[in-house]
């Protein structure tokens, strides 16, 4: 995200008049950046932020209400089916003929027909088909639930991220303010020394070389932290933008908010708690493991409706029928018969004997495989909890390392300073210890930041973020 200040250097080296036409145009492009305001942002608001405006966590909550539907119509398979049919119809006469169509008689037919008809089942058995659909549909939401659980925790992870580049680039920016106060005040030392003939023209020159590298830095800085805090503001939801009309054109107009994260983060004291505590709580909360989980069960219910059509079906069934004339009669009677009946109905499929047992098969071998993906993503969740937990204990080491280097750096910064100052050393150990120093200043900040972006990785991975 940063370059390094060396390289800067050298392409400053080879070609200072880009750098100033690059300056010239971040001036004109800055005039045109949207107006902002800055709003603080503690960590909990950062996902409170996450909660109430995410785009993809809502998409997700819109999956839960379609399953808990899905739970509604499977439950609505145990109420009785009811079916009801009237109709009314012309009659034409009826004829008969002998079976050679000889001796043709025409029968006058009454010509006005009505049927009415009402037939109710209710299904008392069904090899356990409908309960193992409504366990799937509950299981369905179960895992619709635990799709917005790892939502949030994927979507809270990435704005976590962002957030700690921003404070990571904040605090990259006040370096690079102070080494450029410190390098302007050497520059006005060393002209001072020119006027008293103690230092020549090109020892100034390097260091107002070293002046821009490190303004263009902080111009990449700055742009980078822009790019990052827009980026930030559409997961959040927070960027603003309205039409303005302007005569007949309408422009588009945008007010940026400046995402400022709390200086607090990086002095907090974070959990110590050592690895048994990370891997049980992970296998408690991690959603992949619960997706993982609810994945056989799922594949379990889908083979009980596999096996359920080797069972025969068992309903109660009602019907009553309301028709005339009554055609059955030669001559048709133009009378109305209504007849009605209840009993119990029982259906067995003889051919699921030989069509279902392969379905068995596949539905048995699928339940197989999700307690196999089970296993696998236990072992995932064991290798990347020992992982994080390893990389989180490894950053406390990181930044004992890197303030010992600040340390150094700045001591060596302070004596190369007094030998330049007593012409005891050159200009271009000077450029270096300073360049020493800033790098070491710089991966100081990174340290501080990499130990909170660590432990909520742990979070992240054992599903407590």
């Amino acid at each position: 995200m940063i370059k390094n200040i060396l390289f800067v250097s050298l392409l400053l080296a080879g070609g200072t008049h880009w750098a100033s036409a690059q300056s010239q145009t971040t001036v004109g492009a800055a005039a045109s950046l949207p107006v902002s305001k800055k709003e603080n942002m503690t960590i909990s608001q950062l996902f409170q932020k996450v909660e109430d405006n995410s785009k993809s966590l809502r998409t997700s909550l819109s999956g839960v209400e379609a399953a808990h539907l899905g739970i509604e119509a499977a439950k609505s398979k145990k109420l009785p089916d009811l079916d009801a049919s009237l109709s009314f119809s012309y009659i034409g006469n009826a004829l008969i003929t002998d079976r050679n169509f000889s001796n043709v008689h025409g029968l006058k037919s009454p010509h006005f027909g009505n049927n009415f008809a009402f037939q109710a089942q209710q299904v008392v058995y069904a090899g356990g088909a409908i309960n193992a659909g409504i366990k799937l549909a509950e299981l369905g939401k179960q895992q619709a639930e635990v799709g917005v659980k790892l939502t949030r925790q994927q979507i809270r992870f990435i704005a976590l991220g962002q957030y700690l580049d921003l404070y990571k680039i904040d605090n990259r920016i006040k370096v690079y303010e102070k080494n450029i106060e410190l390098t302007r005040q050497l520059i006005d030392d060393i002209k001072e020394k020119q006027t008293h003939g103690m230092a020549l023209k090109n020892d100034i020159t390097r260091y107002e070389l070293q002046m821009e590298s490190l303004k263009l830095g902080l111009t990449a800085l700055r742009n980078n932290r822009s790019i990052l805090n827009h980026q930030l503001c559409n997961i959040l939801g927070m960027n603003l933008g309205y039409l303005k009309k302007e005569g007949s054109q309408m422009n588009q107009t945008s007010q940026e908010i400046q995402i400022i994260p709390d200086a607090t983060i990086a002095d907090k004291t974070y959990g110590k708690e050592g690895e048994a505590y990370w891997q049980t709580a992970g296998t408690l909360n991690s959603p992949l493991l619960e997706q993982s989980n609810n994945a056989i069960r799922i594949a379990e219910q889908k083979e009980k409706i596999a096996k359920s059509d080797l069972l025969p079906k068992v309903a109660f069934v009602a019907a009553d029928n309301f028709d005339g004339p009554i055609l059955f009669e030669l001559p048709p009677v133009e009378k109305n018969l209504n007849v009605w009946y209840v009993g119990v109905g029982v259906k067995y499929s003889l051919s699921s004997l030989f069509k279902s047992n392969k379905r068995i098969k596949q539905a048995a071998v699928e339940t197989r495989q999700a307690k196999e993906a089970h296993a696998v993503q236990a072992e995932q969740l064991n290798n990347n909890v020992q992982a994080a937990y390893l990389q989180y204990q490894q950053t406390y080491v990181e930044l004992e390392t890197q303030r010992k280097s600040v340390e150094l750096a700045q001591q060596n910064y302070d004596v190369m300073n007094a030998r330049y100052l007593s012409q005891l050393a050159l200009v271009t150990d000077m450029v270096d210890a300073s360049n020493l120093k800033l790098n070491a200043e710089l991966s100081e900040v990174d340290a501080r930041i990499n130990i909170v972006y660590a432990y909520y990785r742990m979070k992240y991975v054992a599903g407590e973020i």
